[in-house]
């Protein structure tokens, strides 16, 4: 079985090209994350024709989730539990965003997971991204406490670059978001709870990342960040037998700003 994640910064802009990718890569199910559109406006069609069963969730032209699976998708979940809203204004109430939605996929319980930005150091989206991480760890440990031998991927864009190895230039990213020691923290709290990143030992760095920015060219450069994964339970990390960041699909007319990050799984 093979699983990914890819964060295509607008879905109604490369359905098609996420279609192809499903289809040449042979994926079996694909975490997406900003999908940038409302329900009603998801390009369902090109993934039915192509097989693939869709669960997603998106309220406006912000943030969107996705799951594509050939293999099943049930028991479908908007949001995970204690998942914290946000309000643009203090006096407003906190809306949950469109940032998470599970499914089981292939005896898979997948996540397609679109961490907040956090924005800068002093903005209030930096405290919502810290309370958002703490409540996925909570829900995530729950998981693991009731059922240990869980088959679980926490897949997608965490906007959290774990180590300096993860970024190209760890000095032009001090006091930012992405590297901070709270952000660090927080992704390291995930792995001390039982998830893996099951990507990096197939994909040694440094110079090895999923985002590279439109500008400055950033790609051409090599200068990017690692920032989206599959983080799995115990369980399924134990049946992953290789792993890839697809760089290629970096490249190219229309390309999402990440890439695609892939995981195989042998039979349980």
């Amino acid at each position: 079985m093979r699983i990914a994640t890819w964060n295509v910064n607008s879905i109604r802009a490369r359905a098609e090209r996420v279609v192809d990718w499903l289809h040449r890569c042979e994926v079996d199910v694909v975490a997406i994350q900003e999908t940038k559109c409302a329900d009603d406006k998801f390009p369902e069609m090109p993934f039915a024709a192509a097989g693939y069963e869709l669960a997603f969730v998106g309220y406006d032209q912000w943030n969107g989730v996705a799951i594509a699976s050939r293999v099943g998708l049930e028991d479908v979940e908007i949001g995970f539990p204690g998942q914290p809203g946000f309000a643009k204004n203090p006096d407003d109430e906190p809306k949950v965003e469109a940032r998470a939605i599970g499914a089981t996929c292939g005896g898979v319980r997948v996540w397609s997971l679109y961490v907040p930005n956090g924005r800068s150091l002093t903005d209030p989206h930096y405290e919502y991204k810290l309370a958002w991480l703490t409540a996925l760890r909570s829900a995530g440990a729950a998981w693991l406490t009731a059922e240990p031998q869980a088959q679980i991927a926490l897949a997608g864009d965490w906007n959290i670059a774990p180590t300096d190895e993860d970024v190209w230039d760890p000095q032009l990213f001090i006091d930012k978001t992405h590297t901070s020691q709270r952000e660090r923290a927080a992704f390291a709290a995930m792995i001390d709870t039982g998830y893996a990143d099951v990507v990096r030992p197939h994909a040694p760095g440094p110079g090895v990342y999923t985002y590279w920015d439109y500008t400055q060219l950033r790609f051409a450069r090599r200068e990017g960040l690692r920032i989206d994964f599959a983080l799995c339970s115990p369980a399924l990390a134990a049946r992953v037998n290789a792993a890839e960041i697809d760089r290629q699909e970096r490249k190219g007319k229309g390309a999402s700003d990440h890439a695609p990050v892939i995981v195989d799984l042998v039979d349980p």
